[in-house]
């Protein structure tokens, strides 16, 4: 999964399989801003989980 950019932001994500967990890192203008955390199941996050995360980040 590469970065994604929406809004002057930057959200990239990182996973662990055999923990089942992930997070998005998000970036304003290179800054951290915030880490979003996840949990999955399988051999990589749904792309869906991910676009989830980053609509409520906005709301």
């Amino acid at each position: 999964m590469g970065a994604i950019e929406r809004n002057g932001y930057m959200f990239e994500t990182e996973y662990s399989v055999m923990q089942q967990k992930g997070a998005v890192h998000v970036y304003k203008e290179g800054q951290f801003v915030k880490e979003l955390d996840f949990t999955f199941h399988g051999q990589s996050p749904e792309p869906k989980i991910i676009e989830e995360l980053i609509e409520n980040f906005f709301q």
